[in-house]
């Protein structure tokens, strides 16, 4: 009865050796570059900085710079350069203004 009761710990002790081991593996992931435009239709990788982008009004009058390469699309909070929002803009809601579809030779039918 002894050696039964030593064969469960070691086979607990094991279980949670092994899923403790698998916990910290499961960390462990290649990210990739989020800065970057995989651009998966056209072959180039062009860092976003160097594409052009156009402003979207949301709803609330707040601007986002937006950019669409006609299979992937980019949008952040417009800031000053203090960090609060630019909003109560004079563009019109719900519109997207501005060459942002610029620089994409994938062509977008929408």
């Amino acid at each position: 009865m002894p050696a039964l009761k030593k064969d469960i710990k070691m086979h607990l002790l094991k279980a949670t050796a092994l899923s403790l081991a698998l916990t910290a593996v499961a960390a462990c992931e290649i990210t990739e570059d989020k800065t970057r435009d995989q651009h998966a239709g056209d072959g180039s990788n062009t860092h976003l900085s160097n594409m052009t982008a156009g402003i979207w009004v949301d709803p609330q009058g707040c601007e986002h710079w937006i950019i669409d390469d006609g299979l992937e699309g980019y949008a952040d909070l417009r800031r000053t350069p203090d960090g609060k929002p630019v909003c109560n803009s004079p563009l019109p809601r719900n519109v997207a203004t501005g060459p942002f579809k610029d620089g994409s030779s994938f062509p977008d039918s929408l």
